[in-house]
């Protein structure tokens, strides 16, 4: 069984050359691949069609434009930016952060301006594109961005607020807010009653308990709800407003702008900014979502944001054009996307292809579904869009001003006037911040401790030297800094005066917020660090000449790698390794691995002292028992970690281009018997499985198939190993009473790459992509996949 599953989903079906593992020779007669469709995109992008639907008939009912234009920018947002974008996954059509901006255009300067004013908008972000300045977008603060959806989703809310009610909304939102009273003292309870089924089918939806609801959940809230209500208000002969589609042949397409110069730039600036910003923010945050798929297929999709910014303004450049409303990535439907399963932007593409489909054989079903629904569903979409956990964050992050300033902005003055104040904003509290800082001189028990409070720029340097010589000569200091930042002024201030002190028999030691020990920045003779280095704030500063061989006797390089090791890393581990000489080790995992030199346990498992009882010989081996004949050591050191250190797993780790893999490939059978052939014997059991792989099947890789025989055999080795681990009774016991748990692993050393054997019926590894972070790093091993 040869077949492998390709780990990086690509995006079309003719693929570079270059980034295939084994790609077919160039040539004239080359194979042409055929073009196909996974069942996955055909399947999400039916649901998202469901969603797309019913959303963008709201929007453009929201915005005052026809409605058709709203189908238009779905059917665009799928086809064009589906197609030409950088985020493959990201769905892009009318999106809600867009619908306060568009209202007040048309509100302004009528309907054909405004597709107008899209046009420019789409050719603006073309030449962004172009420019590569997709990467600047995202240094907004977030507090911003967050403050500005949060802005124009209370905008939505209060203006549809008027239609749940039966009424019409006004231009602005305090003006809606005022006519509120009004409106509620003439509502009409049809509309009303139309609205609450609405939200109360989209509320309870997803909440259906049971076996049931999983199944029900298939088919999306916003299409049930507004379904729902179409129903009722069809069978009651309720008398409500309904969507009406005009003919497509009365619909309106972009024509040339019309109005101030001024204030057309002003729009174009505003579509452009919230288009780009938003479909930027969605495609980071698509890749995130994917980054936690289980499907190999789709692990390796990243968004090329350059791209994907060449694609919204293709879109909006099409849209405005064809009449339709600006387009953007839209987070409800890109969500949905990711979690239907879509592997490529095909999904994204064919969910277009319903639109349009919908569009001109579903306009009869269209013109039965209530305003006061569409209006409901809408509503909902902006008060969701102020979103607790983001207040949470930034509330967390002490950016709460900055994001009230946002929303507060855009609701009172608009999206534009708002997104300044809160840039604003956001500039005078950073400023504010780096220049605040506390310096304080205290001495507790003959130690003189200078703490710095916040960031030390040249600005702080006066109070930091007032601070330093409160400090007696020949005294024991402790300086604690507690910021992220010290400019060059401030360092060159620290330093003459830390040299000084020293100088007259004193003792200086520098510290971060926890008390860890922060060595001095390395020099051009102390720049050998290595960045696989696991203990945090270590600093190597070992003379590059250890490294240079010639002229060096032959105990110098060891004895330079232990004079470097007591003077930068003993001082950071000694205080965990104490604690560990009184209470013993307790290590969680027996970790059996190749004596290879390249395979570095702690850096591949980012583990330290106390965490790994590691068990290294030639190729990994665990001879079977009875099979050790006089060498007991393997079976000696797993039943000491499972019996005694009571370890609650195992891991077998191979890795590429294992020596011993190929010694026994290549040696042949007879010859004299040398201590590392009969060592070697032990993996025969390893060569014959793969040999009949016929029967039992080869192991392989979840990306791709083996390079060679000797992958394949790495590969095997790895699943033999673990199966004669299950043949020692200590462990057999361990695993019957549910305690112990076997792994396998792979290296692979040339890509720094690592892989999990998976718990399929087939060998396979899966490879091991890595975790977002989110505030600190996760500490949880890395997750075994089912493939």
């Amino acid at each position: 069984m040869s077949a492998c599953v390709p780990t990086h989903a690509t995006d079309s079906a003719h693929a570079s050359r270059d980034h295939e593992p084994h790609g077919p020779p160039p040539g004239k007669f080359r194979k042409i691949r055929k073009f196909r469709i996974a069942g996955a995109d055909v399947s999400a992008s039916i649901a998202v069609f469901l969603i797309a639907l019913p959303l963008s008939l709201g929007i453009a009912l929201a915005t005052g434009a026809p409605l058709q234009a709203g189908l238009v920018a779905a059917a665009v947002g799928g086809l064009v930016a589906g197609w030409v974008g950088g985020s493959p996954l990201q769905v892009s059509g009318p999106a809600a952060g867009l619908t306060v901006v568009t209202a007040d255009l048309i509100h302004q300067y009528g309907w054909r301006t405004t597709c107008a004013i899209t046009v420019l908008a789409g050719i603006a972000q073309l030449g962004l594109g172009c420019l590569r300045v997709a990467r600047s977008a995202l240094a907004v603060s977030p507090a911003v961005v967050h403050g500005m959806l949060a802005g124009i989703g209370v905008t939505i809310a209060v203006a549809q607020l008027h239609i749940v009610l039966g009424g019409t909304p006004q231009s602005a939102v305090l003006d809606n807010l005022r006519a509120l009273p009004a409106q509620l003292a003439k509502l009409q309870p049809s509309a009303l009653s139309i609205s609450v089924l609405t939200l109360a089918v989209l509320l309870l939806w997803p909440r259906i308990p049971g076996r049931a609801g999983r199944a029900l959940r298939v088919v999306p809230a916003p299409l049930i709800s507004v379904a729902a209500a179409t129903t009722v208000a069809a069978v009651a002969g309720l008398s409500v407003a309904k969507v009406d589609l005009p003919s497509w042949s009365s619909h309106a397409l972009a024509g040339l702008p019309r109005g101030p110069v001024l204030g057309l730039v002003a729009a174009v600036l505003t579509v452009t900014l919230v288009c780009s910003v938003q479909s930027l923010l969605g495609a980071v945050a698509v890749d995130k979502l994917v980054s936690g798929r289980r499907d190999p297929r789709a692990g390796g999709i990243r968004s090329d944001l350059n791209r994907e910014l060449l694609g919204q303004g293709a879109a909006n450049a099409v849209s405005g054009a064809l009449g339709g409303l600006p387009v953007a990535g839209v987070a409800v439907r890109s969500v949905a996307n990711v979690r239907a399963g879509a592997v490529s932007r095909n999904s994204t593409m064919l969910h277009g292809v319903w639109v349009v489909v919908a569009a001109a054989l579903m306009v009869p079903l269209l013109e039965l579904i209530p305003l006061a629904a569409l209006a409901a569903l809408v509503m909902a979409v902006g008060i969701q869009m102020v979103n607790l956990n983001h207040i949470r964050t930034i509330t967390r992050h002490r950016e709460i001003l900055v994001y009230t300033v946002t929303i507060l902005g855009v609701i009172c003055f608009g999206v534009l006037e708002g997104v300044m104040l809160g840039v604003a904003v956001a500039v005078a509290v950073a400023l504010h911040r780096l220049a605040r800082t506390r310096i304080t001189h205290t001495e507790e028990d003959g130690i003189h401790h200078v703490r710095v409070r916040g960031q030390l720029t040249f600005l702080a340097v006066p109070r930091l030297s007032r601070a330093l010589h409160l400090v007696p000569h020949g005294a024991s200091t402790i300086v604690e800094l507690d910021g992220s930042f010290m400019d060059h002024a401030a360092y060159e201030a620290l330093q003459c005066w830390q040299d000084a002190h020293t100088a007259q028999g004193g003792t200086v030691e520098v510290t971060g917020r926890a008390g860890t020990r922060i060595a001095e920045p390395a020099s051009a003779s102390h720049s050998c660090c290595r960045p696989w280095t696991a203990w945090r704030n270590h600093h190597c500063d070992r003379p590059q000449e250890a490294h240079q061989g010639a002229g060096r006797p032959s105990g110098y390089q060891l004895a330079s790698g232990i004079s470097a090791f007591q003077r930068n890393t003993a001082p950071h581990v000694r205080g965990e390794l104490a604690r560990l000489a009184r209470e013993g080790q307790q290590p969680s995992q027996l970790f059996l691995t190749c004596a290879d030199s390249r395979l570095v346990t702690s850096m591949i498992t980012s583990s330290g002292p106390g965490d790994l009882f590691v068990v290294r010989n030639v190729g990994n081996l665990v001879p079977l028992p009875g099979a050790e004949s006089g060498d007991d050591s393997v079976a000696a050191a797993i039943e000491y970690a499972v019996d005694v250190l009571k370890v609650r797993s195992i891991t077998v780790c191979g890795h590429s281009g294992c020596g011993a893999m190929q010694a026994l490939l290549t040696t042949p059978p007879g010859g004299t018997q040398t201590p590392l052939k009969r060592w070697l014997r032990h993996g025969m059991p390893s060569l014959e499985r793969m040999a009949a792989h016929e029967d039992e099947g080869w192991a392989r890789l979840a990306g791709r198939a083996p390079a060679d025989a000797v992958e394949q055999l790495c590969l095997t080795n790895v699943v033999q190993q673990r199966e004669h681990l299950r043949g020692h009774e200590a462990v057999a016991r361990r695993m019957a009473e549910g305690s112990l748990e076997l792994h396998g692993m792979y290296f692979h050393v040339g890509e720094a790459q690592a892989y999990l054997l998976t718990e399929s019926p087939d060998d396979v590894f899966d490879q091991v992509t890595p975790s977002p972070q989110q505030g600190t790093p996760r500490e949880e091993p890395p997750t075994r996949v089912k493939v």
